[in-house]
């Protein structure tokens, strides 16, 4: 499968991830919860589309498998990946406020996001 396609596919699935995700962090900050257990329970929700899409859609072909080795390594990344994006927003909350962070979110995911197609295309969906 050619890196073009891959970006493409990973790409179109990542912005429904990040709808998915950011929806819920606003709404549940907005709501009052503070802002790091919401992007938590934000990504939870876009990682629960995006494993099994990118798994099948993305990177899916005879070198790939979804099974408990790939969620395994999916887990390790999203579980590295979520600290360090719920650490930014809670900086950034903490330093500018939280309207600041809920702009802010796009940014911190699309580099998170980058750095989550070279792990998922290298790494996580290997057999």
């Amino acid at each position: 499968m050619s890196l073009s396609r891959q970006s493409r596919a990973y790409l179109t699935i990542g912005l429904v991830q990040w709808l998915v995700d950011w929806a819920v962090v606003v709404a549940l900050s907005h709501a009052g919860m503070a802002i790091e257990p919401a992007n938590v329970l934000g990504r939870i929700a876009g990682a629960s589309l995006g494993f099994w899409m990118n798994g099948r859609f993305t990177f899916g072909d005879h070198d790939v498998a979804i099974g408990g080795t790939q969620f395994t390594r999916f887990t390790v990344m999203w579980i590295a990946t979520t600290i360090v994006s719920t650490w930014s927003l809670g900086v950034i909350d903490q330093v500018v406020g939280l309207h600041w962070a809920w702009l802010a979110k796009p940014a911190v995911e699309f580099i998170l996001g980058v750095v989550g197609f070279l792990l998922s295309r290298h790494w996580v969906y290997r057999r």
